[in-house]
């Protein structure tokens, strides 16, 4: 690929206009989720200055806890964002952990990776105690948020201190799950990515050392590109598909920006993918 048609495949804000109503839109559903759910803001799970989780409880006993992990191509977005993926969990009595990291280029999408793993940790550790359930733990994630999901599929969770892998289930949803082409991609300035460390990081290039059934989803309306990434790590991982599926689930009508979105609707395919993970 040329940079200029990294550039088309990957700048989704170029692709989508209309991406800053999109923005407003999260922001909006979230601070209805927070005022209905009155969570547990800024819990720390490691100290690295942005390793902090909101953590949403259900009205009676959990059930399990969805772990979520945001976008924003490593180096963007706050958890604080996306809050409003709890709603409908905690409606099915479950709780949400939403969790946060350091961003690149402060941080590398290595130290990223490493931390999203310290969030797992840390609520198989200290969830109950929290009022959460540590196990069953699903995790997902929105375009960066789902590289590092796969991430965590390819996680040695022994090297932790965890008596075994704590992944019941997991959603990449418009994910990068082959970081190759981000040495062309204008972003690089911040991920600082090399061929090696592209190469280290990419999921499909990895073993799965998970063996929990992955939803690998993404919108029908987003770049090729996206498409393209989606159909790598079905390939690539044919162990971790779900029972039944049959290709990645392509959601119809929906950009990169819209897709997420299909979390606060009680109704929608992404979320009965994701429920029926528990």
């Amino acid at each position: 690929m040329t940079p200029e048609e990294v550039e088309r495949g990957y700048n989704n804000r170029a692709a989508v206009p209309d991406h800053p109503a999109w923005i407003a839109r999260y922001a909006e559903l979230s601070a209805a989720a927070v005022r209905d759910l009155c969570p547990k803001r800024d819990l720390r799970y490691g100290p690295g200055p942005n390793e902090t989780l909101d953590l949403f409880l259900p009205s009676g006993p959990a059930r399990g806890t969805f772990v979520f992990i945001h976008g924003g191509y490593w180096r963007a977005l706050d958890k604080r964002d996306f809050s409003f993926v709890a709603a409908p969990f905690a409606a099915q009595g479950i709780a949400t952990a939403v969790i946060n990291y350091d961003l690149c280029p402060a941080v590398s999408i290595a130290a990223i990776v490493d931390q999203c793993r310290r969030a797992v940790a840390w609520i198989v550790r200290e969830a109950a105690a929290q009022g959460a359930q540590p196990s069953p733990i699903v995790v997902g994630g929105h375009s960066a948020g789902g590289h590092l999901v796969a991430m965590l599929y390819a996680t040695d969770w022994a090297s932790l201190g965890l008596a075994r892998d704590p992944i019941a289930g997991g959603v990449s949803l418009s994910g990068v799950h082959d970081l190759a082409p981000m040495l062309q991609f204008s972003y690089n300035v911040d991920l600082k990515l090399d061929a090696a460390e592209a190469a280290r990081l990419s999921p499909v290039r990895l073993e799965a050392r998970s063996s929990a059934p992955l939803v690998i989803g993404v919108g029908a309306d987003e770049t090729s590109e996206f498409l393209r990434q989606a159909d790598l790590l079905w390939d690539a991982w044919p162990a971790n598909r779900p029972p039944g599926d049959v290709a990645p689930v392509v959601i119809p009508a929906r950009n990169h920006f819209s897709v997420v979105a299909d979390y606060a609707d009680p109704d929608s395919e992404l979320l009965r993918r994701t429920l029926a993970l528990f």
